[in-house]
């Protein structure tokens, strides 16, 4: 586990603005010498500063932001003053909703909001049964014959079934599937690839050619009227906007596509491998979660959701928000000027002891119990908050849930290896492999 940052209230806000506490170069320059992590740069920013410090990896700061009123601050409360730039994954993802901006970022989320909240998200509840049955049918083969199998992979390959219906009305076909796998490996690489944009694209040229020709087909089967057996997806949502909305060309319904599914099925991925992996350090918890009441009861339900929930405090899916400041503001106290690069890190805000008891120990209870979590809407935002808070976290729940209700009561992986420490890109992924077998 990582270190965790020792409590610091947040400083008062004063008349006169003060700047921002900053790292002290030599401790930078020492971190860089070292190769070590970025989250490590962040650790030791937030216990030598608190909750708004700074670094300087270039001419200029960088402000991390960890202390709940601040992220409020940065997130919900002032998310004109503090706006999203390019997104990191936008070689893949193009000008889908997650790396758009302005106008065009609203639209977009006006159209795909009502398809993720209430009445939204009971059409795709058949297509998560049957995606998380079919994955449960597999385990079941698992353990009958004692084969080796990867629970990473099957996690990634129940998300990418899941989310690949709900656009589609179709289940995932083994063909799709091994193209998709393009997904992931560009996703991956993402970090390391050039700075050039022209390089970059060059770098995964066919893994973008194969996901741009799924996407192809898929458009073009919904536009033939090619709806799947539980009827159409989200992908006729686009395709019916592109009627009366200009702006949805063939590029963009490919982008929002592309966008859905590398967010629809990598970080719910992501979360059930660590939870399995906490789970094989914790046993005890999923025997608490399965006696918490009879199958299908709602204390079951809470209590699997509870297990999410602390996995997604542990390795929050959305680790680091970046955002620029577009005009100076005083936060929390503190001097931000224009153009500065402010980083809002659930990450160690999920950690920090001055919020949480005991962070460095797995304990679901905490999402059971009332007052054991931060009251604090900035203290726990695994999806981020505020107008950009991710679009699927009632359907990332809802599958995850839906998933471990099917998985937890008939099996237990026993893996041969598990990785030994995580990845910081995109998500914080495991970093290697996660053989298993299954018990009982």
């Amino acid at each position: 586990m990582a270190t965790h940052a020792r409590p610091d209230s947040l400083p008062s806000p004063s008349p006169a603005a003060r700047p921002v506490p900053e790292l002290d170069p030599a401790l930078v320059g020492e971190w860089q010498a070292g190769g070590g992590e970025l989250i490590d740069l962040f650790t030791q920013a937030r216990q030598r500063l608190g909750g708004v410090a700074a670094f300087r990896l270039g001419p200029r700061p960088t402000v991390l932001v960890t202390a709940p009123q601040a992220v409020q601050h940065v997130l919900a409360l002032h998310p004109d003053r503090y706006v999203k730039r390019s997104h990191r994954a936008r070689l893949l993802i193009g000008d889908g909703v997650l790396a758009a901006t302005g106008e065009a970022w609203q639209r977009q989320r006006r159209l795909l909001q009502s398809q993720f909240t209430g009445r939204g998200m009971r059409r795709y509840e058949q297509r998560i049964a049957e995606a998380a049955r079919t994955t449960a049918a597999r385990w079941a083969s698992y353990a009958r014959t004692g084969q080796v199998f990867d629970v990473g992979a099957e996690m990634r390959r129940f998300g990418l079934d899941t989310i690949w219906r709900s656009l589609t009305g179709h289940p995932l076909d083994a063909a799709t599937e091994r193209e998709l796998a393009a997904l992931p490996a560009v996703v991956a690489a993402l970090p390391q690839l050039p700075a050039d944009g022209a390089a970059a694209q060059g770098a995964v040229a066919a893994e973008l050619a194969r996901i741009d020709a799924v996407a192809s087909r898929a458009i073009a089967a919904a536009r033939d009227g090619a709806a799947g057996p539980d009827g159409p997806g989200l992908l006729h949502v686009l395709l019916e906007a592109a009627g009366t909305r200009p702006e949805y060309t063939d590029r963009l319904i490919r982008d929002e596509l592309v966008t859905l599914l590398v967010a629809g099925h990598e970080t719910t991925a992501t979360t059930l491998t660590w939870l399995y992996l906490l789970l094989d350090r914790n046993p005890q918890a999923r025997e608490q979660a399965l006696a918490a009441g009879p199958e299908g009861s709602p204390e079951r339900r809470q209590a699997v959701q509870a297990l999410v929930h602390e996995t997604l405090r542990f390795y929050p899916s959305a680790w680091i928000l970046p955002r620029c400041a577009a005009e100076d503001d005083v936060l929390a106290g503190y001097e931000v000027e224009a153009g500065t690069d402010v980083l809002v890190c659930p990450y160690l805000t999920h950690r920090d002891p001055g919020l949480w008891e005991d962070p460095g120990r797995f304990d679901p209870e905490r999402f059971t119990t009332p007052g054991r979590r931060p009251a604090h809407p900035g203290g726990y935002l695994p999806f981020g908050i505020g107008p950009r808070a991710c679009l699927g976290l009632q359907f990332a729940l809802r599958e995850s849930t839906v998933l471990l209700e099917h998985l937890l009561p008939a099996h237990t992986p026993r893996f041969h290896s598990t990785p030994a420490k995580a990845v910081y890109s995109i998500t914080v992924r495991p970093d290697g492999p996660t053989p298993a077998v299954l018990g009982g």
